[in-house]
């Protein structure tokens, strides 16, 4: 595997609930153990984020969808597997998670990811990792490595290698959010 050792560094941090700067299908984002909310915590003390303004995770495979959340059925990825742009669903009744990355109203955003990378990281991690954009709250969001804070740098306790001399600007994903009927709104483009 040509990123493992990054792959083993990631994971000996996330078990440890310390936070990783790590390249996404999107853009490079903060990540740490989902369910751990010590490290969520410190996500939003690195960022000078509000805890109310609540964050995504990201998942290896839609079948995980389900134990994250109280719905049984997926259809919403028939409509999402059309759509080249990673897709955001913002799901109602999120469980199993700390309680920090659930937002107030019951609601979680989650994306499955494209990336090989993230997909790997993710099922040897077995738990779903949080993503935020790597920027401090306020900033706009960096869209290449090179384009990141040294706050944030010196911030997380693993830097990933892999994808940093990448000079192709990465765009956030389009956010959708599953309504109660099986339909959905479409939050970001």
């Amino acid at each position: 595997m040509r990123y493992k050792h990054d792959i083993d560094s990631c994971l000996e941090v996330l078990r440890d609930g310390g936070l990783i700067l790590y390249p996404t299908d999107t853009v490079w984002g903060i990540g740490c153990d989902a369910c751990n909310e010590e490290a969520v915590s410190k996500i939003y003390a690195l960022k000078n984020r509000n805890e109310q303004k609540s964050m995504i995770i990201l998942l290896a495979d839609e079948a995980d969808i389900l134990t994250y959340t109280g719905h049984d059925h997926l259809t919403i990825y028939d409509y999402i597997k059309g759509i080249v742009k990673p897709v955001t669903v913002i799901y109602s009744d999120a469980r199993n998670l700390a309680p920090n990355v659930i937002n107030a109203d019951g609601s979680v955003g989650i994306r499955i990811v494209k990336d090989d990378f993230c997909r790997q990281l993710i099922r040897a991690f077995g738990k779903p990792i949080v993503s935020t954009s790597s920027n401090v709250s306020g900033y706009p969001p960096p869209t290449m490595f090179s384009d990141i804070d040294i706050k944030i740098k010196d911030g997380v306790d693993y830097i990933v290698q892999h994808r940093q001399d990448e000079d192709v600007p990465g765009i956030p994903s389009t956010v959708i959010k599953l309504n109660d009927d099986d339909s959905y709104s479409i939050i970001r483009p």
